[in-house]
Order: structure tokens, then sequence, then C-alpha cells
């Protein structure tokens, strides 16, 4: 199930990356990954650099995929953020938090701007 559950998730970062680039945001880093935690997609909206999280789901049938990223899951990814900030000198930047939903049964997509502050 592990397995299957990975695959769901690459899969979903492909789909979110590709709706991304068709947003015209630029994608800079896939997997950032710490001892604190991982960042799905870093991407740049303009000024603003957004750290994505990406949920897949076949469907809504036991809910929706952002519910996941509960108040642990927002520490680490801004815990992790505030890494990645660190190491690339981005102390002036302004940054965002976003979530992508993806249903891959329905081939539908939610792009949550905003979806939890530092």
């Amino acid at each position: 199930m592990k397995k299957q559950n990975k695959i769901k998730g690459d899969i979903g970062e492909e789909i979110a990356i590709k709706s991304l680039l068709g947003k015209g945001y630029m994608i800079l880093e896939k997997n950032f990954t710490t001892k604190i935690g991982e960042i799905d997609i870093i991407a740049k909206d303009k000024d603003i650099v957004a750290f994505i999280e990406v949920k897949s789901r076949l469907n809504s049938n036991y809910g929706n995929p952002y519910e996941a990223v509960n108040i642990k899951k927002q520490r680490k990814i801004i815990n992790t953020a505030k890494l990645y900030q660190k190491y690339n000198n981005l102390y002036n930047t302004q940054f965002r938090f976003d979530i992508i939903e993806i249903y891959v049964d329905e081939n539908k997509i939610n792009h949550i701007v905003n979806a939890f502050w530092a």
C-alpha cells in the first residue's frame, strides 16, 4: 500500500507541476528535503516564493485532500521553508504556503493559494 501511495503522490506532483508551469510559475525545487521535513514543490509566482504541499486522492469519498495538512504538518513545512530561506539567503523575499489538491479519478485539481500562514 505504501508503494501505491508513493506512486499516486508522484503522479499528483507531476500534475501539479504541469499546472503551475501553465500558470507561469517557475519551479525552483521539487521534493526539498531536510532532517526537519519535506516540501513537495517550491515555485516562484512573480516575486513571491510559494512553498507548495501536494495532496493526491483518488476521489473525495474520504474527505478533501487539504484536510490531511493538519497543524503538525504545517509546522514541519514552515520550519523546512525557513531552512530553505536561510540556505538560499532569501530574507527579503515574500513567500506564502499553498496546497494543491489532486483528485486523480475525477481529473480535478484545486490550487489553494495562501492555505496557511507562518
